[in-house]
């Protein structure tokens, strides 16, 4: 029989830190060059008009404008049909 106590586990006390993933910019929102509008993992939402994908998936508006999202079909390489959303930047009037 063991004299000593038990101790903790050893993976108590470690844990990761939050991403903060999401939307940052929503639908009708002015977004500025290079501002972040998504911050996503795999790619979930896709880029569309001045709009572009960073290595990590987040994406950025490549335009001063208008936040648009919308839903399109996209066919896959195997023919199959996709519901996709896709987010774009309408540049503004001057």
């Amino acid at each position: 029989m063991a004299h000593t106590k038990s101790a903790g586990t050893a993976h108590l006390g470690r844990d990761s830190q939050p991403k903060y993933l999401g939307i940052k910019l929503h639908d009708g929102q002015t977004a500025e060059v290079g501002q972040i509008i998504v911050r996503q993992n795999g790619g979930k939402i896709l880029p569309g008009l001045n709009v572009k994908q960073g290595k990590d998936d987040t994406l950025y508006a490549m335009a001063k404008g208008l936040v648009k999202f919308k839903t399109k079909r996209k066919t896959r390489f195997d023919g199959a049909q996709r519901v996709v959303k896709v987010v774009s930047v309408e540049p503004s009037k001057k």
